[in-house]
């Protein structure tokens, strides 16, 4: 039998070296693609969302009744961050997915006392009224779906809230957002009384609980 000559050899060999290697950098490649997209690896959302209401809606047209769907939303961080907001879609995702991003967009801060709110409030919201007050520590959040949710999100732990007016869930729930932008803390209301200046007054905020900047 004839020997192939010693060129063949070699570039089969090449040829051999070469889908062995490749195929390892293969191997390897969806290794470090499967380690990066690991459920661990993935950098997490900083705000949370829950849904409050949802509902179909329904639109008279030319050509008959047009359905959809509407969902209320909030959003919060848990450490003073917190918004509502409202979507509206042909289909119930796309609707809570509007609202996530409306509530994102409508976002405010509270303030805080410890884990509690500053002082009492009352917020209002077209024909919903909600009373806020203020809780001692290990209370915990009493109060109703529509006001439970912004309370958490906002990371409040002790409050007391009571729903004077509508039970519309989203008339509740703005009369709450209309509550939390009323609050105040002790060095915004003693520099809105005249007792302290405000150059005083954003040294005093940028001080923590404990004292510490």
């Amino acid at each position: 039998m004839r020997k192939p000559p010693e060129r063949a050899v070699w570039i089969f060999k090449m040829r051999g070296d070469y889908l062995v290697s490749s195929g390892r950098q293969r191997q390897r490649g969806r290794e470090d693609r499967s380690s990066k997209d690991g459920p661990f690896d993935r950098p997490q959302e900083e705000f949370r969302d829950e849904v409050v209401s949802v509902g179909p809606v329904s639109k008279t047209v030319k050509g008959g009744r047009r359905r959809s769907f509407r969902a209320l939303v909030v959003v919060g961080n848990g450490d003073g961050k917190v918004g509502a907001g409202l979507g509206k879609a042909l289909d119930l995702t796309d609707a809570i997915r509007k609202g996530i991003d409306d509530a994102k967009k409508n976002l405010i801060e509270v303030p805080r006392h410890l884990s509690t709110i500053t002082h009492e409030v009352i917020g209002r919201h077209g024909a919903g009224m909600v009373l806020l007050r203020p809780a001692s520590p290990g209370t915990g959040v009493i109060a109703g779906r529509g006001v439970r949710p912004l309370m958490e999100l906002a990371g409040i732990q002790d409050v007391l809230a009571k729903s004077l007016g509508s039970a519309n869930p989203y008339n509740v729930v703005y009369a709450t957002i209309d509550a939390l932008k009323q609050l105040r803390t002790a060095t915004e209301v003693r520099e809105l009384r005249g007792k302290i200046k405000k150059a005083e007054a954003r040294a005093e905020s940028e001080v923590g609980v404990n004292g510490i900047a």
